[in-house]
């Protein structure tokens, strides 16, 4: 697990995501998956602390394995294109806990498709120094044309030339996704394992467990 320090200026993390970015591997750096992971996070009311949730699934058959989750005093404000930095901190406390290393992880949020080319997945990605996918239910930036109607179509998320993710249809009728490379995973490997792991939904059942997990984890300790 790769570190840095954490106690940034909102100036000194955008420096920080151009250091960063160049490490990110956009090629295929991994061997056989036998267990992925899914990680999200919640935001308690008070906006003082964050929630993470990681989920570990045996790969292809997706039986869970096991589920960590940690509550850690947000320090870093919420800023645009600067999550990763309010995040990551409470995610690598939960992935601590885990029993086993995911050989990949899915992440609720975005990769290179990013201003910067570090969105949380892959940014994520070069601390745990671990194979990541961006899972975003919605676009940071660029630019696309709606992909197809089908199960597995998609178009290329484009920004400035650059392709830097997938908008991909992972069920017939329902809105795409945007997928985009985090950290020692290709685009194309991207868009084969999400959808070996859609289990018919329109959200990757690692991620899609993992934010059922961390809403009741914030919910049960409201209550």
């Amino acid at each position: 697990m790769r570190s840095h320090s954490w106690e940034l200026s909102p100036k000194q993390a955008v420096e920080l995501q151009k250091e960063l970015a160049p490490q990110v591997v956009i090629r295929d750096d991994f061997g056989e998956i036998r267990c992925v992971a899914g990680a999200d996070m919640a935001i308690s009311r008070d906006k003082k602390y964050g929630y993470a949730g990681v989920l570990l699934f045996q790969f292809p058959s997706l039986v869970e394995i096991d589920r960590v989750h940690a509550k850690v005093p947000l320090k870093f404000p919420y800023v645009p294109g600067l999550l990763s930095f309010r995040e990551i901190p409470v995610l690598l406390e939960a992935f601590k806990k885990l029993k086993g290393r995911p050989d990949l992880v899915f992440v609720d949020g975005q990769g290179i498709a990013h201003p910067r080319r570090l969105g949380i997945a892959s940014h994520l990605g070069i601390c745990l120094d671990l194979p990541t996918v961006g899972c975003g239910k919605s676009r940071l930036c660029g630019e696309y044309r709606e992909p197809g109607p089908k199960r597995g179509d998609f178009s290329d998320l484009s920004d400035k030339g650059e392709v830097i993710g997938a908008v991909l249809r992972t069920k017939e009728g329902v809105s795409p996704i945007f997928l985009s490379t985090g950290h020692r995973v290709s685009l194309r490997s991207a868009l084969r394992l999400t959808l070996a792991c859609h289990q018919g939904r329109r959200i990757p059942k690692p991620t899609r467990e993992a934010d059922r997990y961390v809403a009741k984890v914030k919910l049960e300790d409201i209550l």
